[in-house]
């Protein structure tokens, strides 16, 4: 490990030690998922085998404006985590960063209008997801669980986890890991091969912490009906500038 590595680590150790640990200000997480603000959630980051988008995402980290906001936070970390060129803005010296409102350029609000996000069915299904993205000039792939396998899914993720170049983005219903309740959309950060658990970065801070899944659990969890999607399953998106 070169020293602009053991930096970057001490630096996210810093963070994570830095969490809380009164759980109670967030939902109870059932067995099976680990939070990374524990011990062992902490160590399963330093030693996984893909991290390299942890970095990227954690810096641009994002919690979602409103429940049904799970898709729009999700794509400004992605955006900014990817340096795509950001909106300028008067109030910050001409700079600027991508967020739930400036994402929906009128090319992505030809594929989903903001609007029809906080009105039922609420969120955005998978294929609404990676058509914003795609509005936004990248190249996304957009998967169905029904399409793939967990072989196929775990292999994608890990290569696409060990460079910032690409991100994995994951749409589940959080019941079927036992969460509370619907579907979910947030980015994956990283891949411990010993434990075989994937990092969530779930969007939804105030709801539930980053945790780490179990590959087999996180499949079976995408791989399910979501009614608002032409009854198609819920899946991944893998994207790129």
């Amino acid at each position: 490990m070169n020293c602009i590595e053991r930096l970057a680590f001490a630096a996210a150790f810093a963070v994570v030690a830095a969490v809380p640990t009164a759980q109670a200000e967030t939902l109870p997480l059932p067995d099976g998922l680990v939070s990374l603000s524990t011990p062992e959630g902490a160590e399963m980051l330093f030693g996984a085998e893909a991290n390299t988008d942890y970095f990227p995402l954690s810096i641009h980290f994002t919690t979602q404006d409103n429940p049904a906001y799970c898709g729009p936070a999700t794509i400004a970390m992605v955006l900014n985590a990817l340096n795509v060129p950001r909106p300028a803005s008067d109030m910050t010296l001409g700079l600027g960063m991508f967020d739930q409102d400036n994402i929906f350029t009128p090319a992505a609000e030809a594929v989903m209008p903001a609007s029809a996000i906080v009105n039922p069915p609420y969120g955005m299904t998978l294929n609404q997801f990676g058509g914003v993205l795609a509005a936004h000039d990248l190249d996304v792939e957009v998967v169905h669980a029904a399409d793939s396998d967990l072989d196929t899914f775990r292999q994608t993720a890990i290569t696409q986890l060990e460079d910032d170049d690409h991100f994995i983005l994951v749409n589940y219903l959080r019941k079927a890991i036992g969460q509370e309740s619907g579907g979910h959309i947030s980015p994956l950060g990283a891949y411990d091969e010993d434990t075989d658990r994937f990092l969530i970065l779930d969007v939804t801070r105030y709801k539930y912490p980053p945790i780490w899944v179990e590959a087999t659990a996180l499949f079976e969890a995408m791989n399910t009906i979501d009614s608002a999607n032409d009854g198609k399953t819920r899946g991944y998106v893998s994207v790129s500038r």
